[in-house]
Formats: structure tokens, C-alpha cells, sequence
């Protein structure tokens, strides 16, 4: 499942994140979204989800949200 498919309000465990860009990769890996860690959609809205990451908050498009998937 992607974190698109998510519910809002429920913790999820990313499981991999698939981009060919090595720049969007290190990014998000600074960010705290890498394999093993706890992810949480707090809303979405025209195309954006906030989600929850380690102690911040990020808004994040849909391309993206399709390219991390979670269990």
C-alpha cells in the first residue's frame, strides 16, 4: 500500500520509498522517512497530505505520496 492509500490518523511503518532521484532520496532520509520508520497522515487536501514524521509535521503532494510505500 502507498501512504496515498492511507487512512488519516493511523501510525504506519514506511516500508520502502521509490524514486530514482538520489537528491529526493537524501532529502527525505534528513527528514527522518526511511525503512523501519513510523509515519502518520494527519490530513489531506487538494492533492496534499501532512504527514507526520519523527517530531515534525511536512506536506507532501501526491507523486510523492505514491512513491512511499507503508505497512
Amino acid at each position: 500500500m502507498t501512504l496515498r492509500d492511507c487512512e488519516v490518523g493511523i501510525e504506519y511503518t514506511v516500508s520502502a520509498v521509490s524514486t530514482d532521484d538520489a537528491e529526493l532520496e537524501s532529502f527525505l532520509f534528513s527528514l527522518g522517512l526511511y525503512t523501519g520508520e513510523p509515519i502518520t497522515v494527519i490530513s489531506r487536501k487538494r492533492g496534499v497530505s501532512t504527514v507526520s514524521i519523527k517530531d515534525g509535521r511536512y506536506s507532501i503532494d501526491n507523486a510523492l505520496a505514491e512513491a512511499i510505500s507503508v505497512k
